[in-house]
Formats: structure tokens, C-alpha cells, sequence
């Protein structure tokens, strides 16, 4: 399939610039894989569309307030660095702009408690950068750090929180597995109380996630690579569900590949820990996730391909097309969608 197949025509109104008030007042659009069906609601009734017995697996990642602006100390020079990975307790892989102003063996300021060096430049233009700092890297981080915001977001972020799940956890995230923005704690508590269980997996999103897919063969692309984790406790919940007839549902395309990815190398689902860099488009046949909770994806992006391959191409191209019709928000703010 080319890139251009996963094209829609998306009008920059329709684009979510803040998160709406309260969490779980998005519209949800309701997708029926068996009959080709939509219909609408709001998400905070998702709890109508679940069953005793069905288990929701959430994606417990906590995002990076990722963004830093450190002051060269030869120079003056501001440049902007994103924070990628964490290589060694000092060390991180980062994104710098402008890149010819952080040369190896530069040295920036970014605060009084915060300040690295340019160690490397790698093949791809990515900088390593030795930290250095006062007791807690992180506490540095989160008084200076601003939220990574996707480049379609052009205002400010007032509250970092509305850029994190209620339950995010796990701090490792260069982005928002933004599905699961949606939820309150309320919510999850009706869920629960209706005996729909809840497990957690870990996945780190990478900035990655926003590159675009620049080849016409989509087969070509090449995938970024993330790192996840499955517990002992969710595999028991997983397996215990599929054994008794309940259904799989992935909030949010990163739990969808964490638990794919696993069932992919495994045959199963199991307590592990790896690296995967899966790449789902149509054709591929899915080995655990019964239902998908997801946002609105760019055009011709990964994740529009993820969709396509759970829901069909034709549908799905067909409901996104609807959506755009009928002024649903789009994207990391925007509005939810329920395939089932």
C-alpha cells in the first residue's frame, strides 16, 4: 500500500489546540467492526459500551516535561534540547535546535541546579549530553522543563497535568499516550464497580511516534523503536480474561503494541521486558487486542495504518472521513473513538 492511500483531507480548524474541560466531556465515536457502524456519544457513557469480564489495559507511562532551553556558557547562544533517552544515570540522547550551536564539547546552563556538556553527535544528528546536577535530576528537570507539545499544538500548555493520564506513573515518556487523556478518577472507579478490570503496562512513547512516514511504500518505513514492559500481574489479568470469554481493549495505540509485540515474540502474553520497534498496517493479524480506545491520527501517519489494520481500510477511512464532516477534534486534545 502507498502513503497516499492513508490521506485525509484534514482542515487546521478541526486541530485541538487545549484539552477540553472536564477530561471526560470529548465526544466518542462509536466504531462497529462487524456491521460497518457509527454512532456517538461522550466519552464519559464509555462505561455503557463495556462488560463484566472485559479488562481495559492502560498504559501507565508519565511524560517528561522533555523540553529544555540551556544558555551556552562561551557564547550566550540559547538552544532548545528535547530530552529522547536516557542512556546512563548522567547521560541522555536529545534532539538540539539550532543543531550547529551544540557542537561536541559545547557547555550549556539551563538553570542553578542544572547544567550538561555535548559529549557526542551521532549519525542522525541527535546530541549526547552529560548532566550535571544538584541531588535530583528530575526535581531539576520539572522546575525548568516544559511539556513536549506535538508541533501542532501552537498554545501554551497552562497546566503540565493536562499533558499526563490521571494514572501515568512510570516517568520516561517523550509524549502523552494522549487515549487515555479522557479518563478521570471517577470514571475509572465506575469502571471498576461494574466489574470491568484494569491493568497496566508500561510503554516509554518516543518522539518518534510524530515522525512522518516519508516513503511511498509504506512496507519501506522504518519504525522508531520504544521500550516496554508487561508485569506478572497483567499477564495473569490478560490471560485470565481471554481463558474466560472477556475482551482485550487497549487504551491507546501503545498499550495496542505493547501487548502485540509481546504476543508477536512470545506466542503469549507473559511478564517481559524488551524493545519493539512493530510496524501494524493492513494485513497484519492481531494476536490479543479485542477492542481499541484511540484518539484521531494525522493523515498518512503509522497510527492511521494501526487503525486501518483493527477496523479495515475502506471503513476506516470512511469514519475519519465522517469525523472531519462532522467537526470531531482531532489529534493529541481531540476528540475519542471506541472500535469494537
Amino acid at each position: 500500500m502507498k502513503k497516499s492511500d492513508f490521506f485525509y483531507d484534514l482542515p487546521e480548524e478541526l486541530i485541538a489546540q487545549t484539552p477540553i474541560e472536564p477530561r471526560d466531556a470529548s465526544r466518542l465515536m462509536l466504531i462497529d467492526r462487524s456491521n460497518k457502524n457509527c454512532d456517538e456519544d461522550v466519552f464519559r457513557n464509555i462505561i455503557d459500551y463495556l462488560n463484566e469480564g472485559d479488562l481495559l489495559v492502560l498504559n501507565d507511562t508519565r511524560v517528561l516535561p522533555a523540553r529544555i532551553y540551556g544558555t551556552r556558557t562561551d557564547t550566550g547562544a540559547v538552544v532548545e534540547f528535547v530530552l529522547l533517552k536516557q542512556l546512563e544515570t548522567n547521560k541522555w540522547e536529545c534532539i538540539a535546535g539550532p543543531g550547529k550551536k551544540a557542537k561536541e564539547g559545547h557547555s550549556f546552563k539551563f538553570s542553578d541546579k542544572l547544567s550538561a556538556t555535548v559529549i557526542n553527535v551521532l549519525d542522525d544528528g541527535n546530541r549526547v549530553l552529560d548532566f550535571n546536577y544538584d541531588k535530583d535530576f528530575f526535581a531539576a528537570l520539572d522546575e525548568i522543563g516544559q511539556m513536549p507539545l506535538p508541533h501542532y499544538i501552537k498554545e501554551e500548555l497552562k497546566d503540565k497535568e493536562r499533558y499526563q493520564t490521571v494514572y501515568s506513573k512510570e516517568l520516561g515518556s517523550a509524549a502523552a499516550p494522549t487515549a487515555g487523556l479522557h479518563f478521570t478518577k471517577e470514571l475509572m472507579e465506575k469502571i471498576k464497580n461494574k466489574g470491568v478490570d484494569i491493568a497496566y503496562v508500561t510503554l516509554h512513547v518516543g518522539l518518534g511516534t510524530f515522525r512522518p512516514v516519508k516513503v511511498d511504500e509504506i512496507t519501506d518505513h522504518h519504525m522508531h523503536s520504544e521500550h516496554y514492559s508487561i508485569s506478572k500481574e497483567t499477564a495473569e489479568k490478560i490471560n485470565f480474561t481471554k481463558k474466560n470469554g472477556g475482551r482485550v481493549i487497549c487504551v491507546g495505540t501503545t498499550s495496542c503494541r505493547t501487548l502485540e509485540s509481546a504476543a508477536t515474540k512470545y506466542g503469549e502474553i507473559k511478564e517481559c521486558e524488551d524493545d519493539t520497534s512493530i510496524f501494524i498496517y493492513p494485513g497484519y493479524e492481531f494476536k490479543c487486542m479485542d477492542a481499541l480506545i484511540t484518539n484521531f491520527h494525522l493523515p498518512e501517519s503509522t497510527l492511521i495504518m494501526l487503525v486501518s489494520a483493527f477496523a479495515g481500510y475502506d471503513f476506516t477511512m470512511e469514519f475519519y472521513n465522517k469525523a472531519v464532516k462532522d467537526k470531531y477534534r482531532f489529534f493529541s486534545f481531540g476528540d475519542s473513538m471506541f472500535i469494537r
